[in-house]
């Protein structure tokens, strides 16, 4: 009998990158966003064959996601998206590179590289475009290069902004105007700063839908994990990920009964249920209850009854042949996580970066 696994093929994860650097030009490097455990599978392995695929740059959102690739051998350089300053000492310890997007950030690691008696650390200065989120303003180029200038602990390795909807063609004018600036703010610090930077701007969608804003570098992240929030691609990216369990135990409901936490289904008639290793802790939030969600057996389609529980869920049997310890498929690459997490009103991003760490990895390659 199984267990309830989060299986990662990583001959689908090589036929993503692939397909992403046929999108870029030659001498556009690549950076492959890890965060969230590498979008919920496992970042030390993906990130180990990224870099057997020849990427570039990694990027993580925090500093401890950072430290544990350098434990794991990675050497390739790292970009921390959003640091806090009580770890920029950990930043230095583990040759690792800031993103600094505010003047408090700036200020305060440029002098803790200055205590620590470094020099030229590689930072990255991220600029708001329009996602207003985090970044320095166009009116505060002239002030950011004057402190940038006062300290000789760090350099600026890249320029960098995020856009907003790349994926939504309604709003490319948006985008457009979004690239518009970015242009011209990397052309004002270029000048103002002396030296030649690395200028990236496009995530996955960007990469697609507006190749003209490659620049020197890319960063892919829910692409590379095979999605790409958008239609015209979904035929050639390949989803990483496949959810499965087993069926624990099979039960005749008898109509009238009901099933599950706060008797929230009532069988209109006799039914079989199957319960199943997978709950809310593991990822399967609560909004797929009641028939929200579906789970798959030999392909046939089991709506889950009643709410979610934090270890198990129940589905609905009755019309499928299956026994105790069939495997049972949340999401693949034929019925996706993209699927599975549109009926709950997400997104695969949040579907993927839910599975719970306790969910085993197994890791196939074909």
């Amino acid at each position: 009998m199984g267990e309830t696994t989060l299986e990662i093929n990583l001959a689908a994860l090589k036929n993503n990158f692939s397909l992403l650097r046929e999108k870029t030009n030659n001498n556009t490097m690549m950076l492959a966003v890890v965060k969230a455990f590498a979008y919920g599978s496992d970042a030390v392995q993906i990130a180990q064959q990224l870099v057997a695929l020849g990427v570039d740059y990694f990027a993580v959102a925090y500093v401890s996601e950072g430290v544990a690739l350098r434990k794991a051998g990675i050497q390739t350089p790292i970009l921390v998206l959003h640091p806090q300053p009580i770890n920029f000492n950990m930043i230095l310890a583990h040759n690792l590179e800031p993103s600094l997007y505010s003047f408090k950030t700036l200020v305060e690691f440029a002098e803790i590289a200055e205590a620590n008696r470094q020099k030229n650390v590689p930072v990255h200065i991220k600029f708001n475009t329009g996602l207003n989120r985090l970044g320095f303003q166009e009116p505060e180029l002239i002030k950011v290069t004057d402190v940038i200038k006062t300290y000789d602990s760090i350099r600026v390795q890249s320029v960098f902004s995020h856009l907003a909807a790349s994926e939504d063609l309604k709003e490319t004018a948006f985008t457009q105007a979004q690239i518009t600036r970015f242009k011209s703010i990397t052309k004002q610090f270029q000048n103002l700063c002396g030296y030649p930077f690395i200028k990236h701007l496009c995530n996955t969608s960007g990469v697609v839908n507006f190749p003209e804003a490659q620049f020197d570098m890319v960063r892919c992240g829910i692409g590379l994990y095979g999605y790409d929030n958008m239609q015209k691609d979904k035929s050639r990216f390949i989803p990483v990920a496949t959810l499965k369990t087993v069926i624990s135990q099979l039960h005749t409901v008898n109509k009238e009964e009901t099933v599950g936490y706060n008797r929230a289904f009532k069988a209109t008639q006799d039914l079989r249920i199957a319960t199943l290793p997978i709950g809310h802790a593991d990822g399967i939030g609560r909004q797929y209850g009641n028939g929200v969600g579906a789970v798959y057996l030999s392909g046939q389609k089991a709506p889950i009854v009643g709410n979610v529980c934090m270890d198990m869920i129940m589905v609905d049997v009755t019309n499928i042949e299956c026994k105790e310890g069939d495997e049972v498929v949340l999401f693949d690459q034929e019925n996706t996580a993209e699927d599975f997490s549109k009926a709950g009103n997400t997104i695969p991003y949040e579907l993927l970066t839910a599975v719970s760490q306790r969910v085993k990895r197994v890791f196939v390659t074909e």
